[in-house]
């Protein structure tokens, strides 16, 4: 289990902590900034200027998911992280990984008043031989209020189980959440769990249109980009069977008949994915009451939308997006195309 210790930059996540792993038995501090310090030595500087900060690095989210899995592979026991995570999708991609390797996340939020946080972030010290440290230590930590405040509207309030700390010392915060982990009053974050492959997989997703013959896009917690509804091909099952699974699991429609094939793509295996055959169907149209009754979004879901295909190229990866533009152009000839990493062969 980990025990993910968020909140803004000052609000006292590292210090309690290291309380924290003295009331919680077989508890181990990761503190994944170790990560990003790293990489500013491993990486390119001109690698690194291409980023405000390293968790924008996707070598730096991997890392952290990697790290964690293997410390708890080698300790067991409990993991106590003390990081803030704004972004939503950064949130989703880490502890979505986590989930794959059936690690459950417990998420806290250290949520001082303002006024106790500016406070904090005054008083903090700035290490004497850290070049521009008042700017890099303290006003980065004012700078990142707002985007705070923003997350803390947003998704961050239903996610995390906050700890008012404003009158708390971080021993008296590290006593509160243990029990509050104890006692299950923070519950295992709902986030869907997809085991990672370990070879090449099939998939099948399944193109859904509304009546304006715009595609049907949906954002996964558990992946970082937009997808089509779909999902891996279960052990004996049939890839358009899983194609009408999976779009009643993540949309609620219940497609009545077998969809038709629009294009079978071979993706060559690219570290640390392994690839392997992506088929897309045809889903049919769907008229705006069927459209409206959508269950999304869900656990599995952060979004979706109806897009043009001007639009898709916009937000899909760029070999999801050949993947697309191909599947439309079989469905407009009516015959099924073969394609090796979005390129037609044959």
């Amino acid at each position: 289990m980990i025990v993910w210790i968020n909140g803004a930059f000052g609000a006292g996540k590292t210090t309690t902590a290291r309380e924290l792993i003295d009331l919680i038995p077989n508890s181990t501090l990761f503190d994944p900034e170790l990560i990003g310090a790293g990489l500013t030595q491993l990486l390119p500087a001109k690698r690194l200027a291409e980023v405000g900060d390293f968790q924008d690095l996707p070598i730096w989210r991997r890392l952290v998911v990697d790290t964690a899995a293997a410390m708890l592979a080698e300790l067991g026991g409990v993991l106590v992280v003390p990081m803030t995570l704004l972004r939503q999708e950064y949130r989703d991609e880490i502890f979505g990984g986590l989930a794959s390797r059936r690690i459950a996340v417990r998420h806290v939020l250290l949520a001082p008043a303002e006024t106790i946080l500016r406070e904090r972030i005054a008083d903090r010290e700035v290490p004497p031989d850290l070049p521009d440290g008042e700017i890099r230590v303290r006003q980065w930590s004012y700078d990142h209020i707002e985007p705070y405040h923003a997350a803390l509207a947003g998704w961050l309030t239903a996610d995390a189980h906050p700890v008012d700390t404003s009158a708390l010392t971080p021993y008296e915060a590290a006593v509160r959440i243990a029990g509050a982990v104890s006692s299950g009053t923070v519950p295992v974050c709902d986030i869907v769990q997809t085991p990672e492959p370990t070879s090449e997989t099939v998939a099948a997703g399944v193109l859904l249109f509304d009546e304006q013959d715009r595609v049907l896009l949906v954002d996964p917690t558990y992946k970082a980009g937009w997808e089509f509804p779909g999902g891996v091909v279960e052990s004996g099952e049939a890839p358009a069977r899983a194609g009408i699974r999976e779009v009643a699991e993540e949309t609620g429609i219940q497609l009545v008949d077998v969809p038709s094939l629009l294009v079978v793509d071979w993706e060559p295996p690219v570290p640390p994915a392994y690839g392997g055959l992506r088929l897309l169907y045809d889903g049919g149209r769907l008229d705006s009451d069927e459209a409206r009754r959508m269950l999304l979004p869900g656990p599995e879901l952060r979004a979706w939308r109806f897009v043009t295909e001007e639009e898709a190229a916009g937000l899909l990866p760029p070999v999801r997006y050949e993947r697309l533009r191909w599947a439309l152009r079989a469905r407009e000839r009516g015959a099924a195309l073969y394609l090796e990493a979005g390129v037609p062969k044959g």
